[in-house]
Parts: C-alpha cells; structure tokens; sequence
C-alpha cells in the first residue's frame, strides 16, 4: 500500500466527517464496554433510554434464529441469556444499519450490499466458532465482518463519480475491486473504512483488520482469516452484492487455517449458512425500519 498524498489524505478526511455519526447511546455503549469491568446493569440502562434500539434488539432476539426457549422482553434478559458482548454488537450493528444511506449516485447498490456484509458477518463468527476458537473472540469476527466493507459506502456517497468508474473499470478488465479503487482512487476501501471505524472510537485491532483484509502481506491474525473466507465464501455463493465478484483465479484465503479447497469450508458450515442468511435478511429488515 501506497503513502496517501496530502490532497488524496484531505479529500478522504472530509469524506469520513461527513459520514453519519453513531447515535448517542451507541458512542456510550462503546465507551462502557472498553473497560473489562462494564457491569451488565450499565449497559442495560444506556440501551433501555432508546426505545428504538431497545425493540430491535428484542425484534431479533426473539426470532427463529436465537431459538431461545421462552420469550425475552427486556433488556435485562437479554444479557442474562446471550451475554454482554452479544447484546454490544447487536447495538453495534443496529446503528451500522441505520446510517446507511438510501441511494447514492454511483451506482453502487446499498441493499445488496448490506445483505452481503451482514452474511459475511454471520460466516466469519461461525468460522471463529469452528476454527479459530479461542483465538479470535467470535463476536469482534462478527463487527469486522459488518464493517469491513464500509470505506465503500463512503466512496459511493462522497465520491460517487470516482467510484463509479472503479466498478466500471472493475467491471471490464475483471479487476479485484480493492485493485480498481487504488488504481482510479489511489487507496482501496479497506484504508477509509478504518478511518471511519477509528473516528467511531472501535478499538485498534479491529480498525487494523478492516485497514488490512486486502493486504496480503499484514500481520496475520485469526480474526483476519475468518474475515477473509467469510468474505470469499459469501461472494461465491453470490449471497448480497459487494460489487466485487468471486474470481475462480482467486488465492483462497488463510489455507494454514482452512486448507486449499474453498468448497470443504462451505461444506463445513452448510449446516449454518442458510440459518445466516435468513439471520441477515431479517436483520436488514429490522435495522432499516425506523
């Protein structure tokens, strides 16, 4: 990866400003849950004074996929049942989806897009459940998943004519995107999505894997791996639109983890894919309802 310029290190700047910010009780969420001892009362209290926020992680904890045997109908119990990190991340998420903008003039299709970030989620959780166990904490795998992608969403919105000659150029010469971006842009998306998740105050390492998950010769991490599968997983099933199509001449991702055979890690997880994606449809769903 290449230096930014001072005039590409601007634009890309003021870009990121003017993104969205998360809403109040979100930033204090965040803030709670950097301290090891954030007591589980806390952070009830800081989601229960968003109503919004507090029926939508009821909506979806409540749902077929959760399974949980009775019906939750407080925060409070959420907690109690999935955990403090579970219930952060759904917060987490909520607020992701609703700072997404409705159209952009790039072209660049927000609803597909969503729908693969939230897969790419779910499979890069399961996959630090299956394979990375205690070695990636399955929630974070779960938020870099979410945002990985995010730097594309600011392309689209604030720098929409450049961006559409990157799925153009992408489109034609059948360039990996985060290739065409650096090439028409002078940086790819994983570099502005970590500008804006460092400006959103997520901690370093997850900004760092964001930053990196195009760049081969990063550190290595196990939530970096399943981040990447999740990613090529989910663009072969063509689950959801990242503008980036799978390539068969694709390097398969981490094969010290997973192998060198896509197909035997899909085969691994068949039994939770679809449950994911029916998870995501219902998600985007509720996310986007205001």
């Amino acid at each position: 990866m290449s230096a930014l310029t001072p005039e590409l290190e601007r634009k890309l700047g003021m870009a990121v400003e003017r993104m969205p910010a998360f809403p109040r009780s979100v930033q204090k969420i965040l803030e709670l849950t950097r301290n090891i001892n954030c007591l589980p009362k806390e952070l009830v209290a800081v989601i229960e004074k968003d109503p919004v926020m507090t029926v939508k992680i009821l909506k979806v904890i409540n749902s077929a996929y959760y399974s949980l045997p009775s019906k939750i109908t407080s925060v409070s119990q959420s907690v109690v049942y999935l955990g403090i990190n579970t219930i952060k991340n759904l917060a987490l998420g909520f607020a992701a989806v609703g700072i997404l903008p409705r159209m952009n003039a790039a072209g660049f299709d927000i609803q597909r897009y969503l729908l693969h970030s939230l897969v790419v989620a779910g499979v890069a959780r399961q996959l630090a459940t299956q394979f990375a166990k205690s070695e990636a904490d399955p929630g974070d795998c779960y938020i870099a998943g979410l945002l990985h992608d995010f730097g594309k969403v600011v392309f689209a919105q604030f720098l929409a004519e450049e961006f559409r000659n990157v799925l153009e150029v992408s489109a034609v010469e059948g360039l990996p995107l985060n290739a065409a971006e650096e090439r028409v842009i002078g940086v790819d998306h994983g570099v502005v999505g970590a500008l804006l998740a460092k400006r959103w105050a997520f901690p370093e390492h997850l900004v760092n894997c964001i930053r990196d998950h195009h760049h081969a010769d990063a550190a290595p991490s196990a939530m970096m791996d399943c981040l990447r599968m999740a990613d090529q997983i989910v663009r072969l099933r063509e689950i959801g639109d990242s503008g980036n199509p799978w390539r068969e001449t694709e390097a398969v991702a981490a094969p010290g983890r997973f192998g060198d055979d896509i197909m035997a890690t899909v085969n691994a997880i068949s039994g939770s894919l679809d449950k994911i994606v029916e998870d995501a449809q219902m998600f985007a769903q509720v996310g986007s309802e205001k």
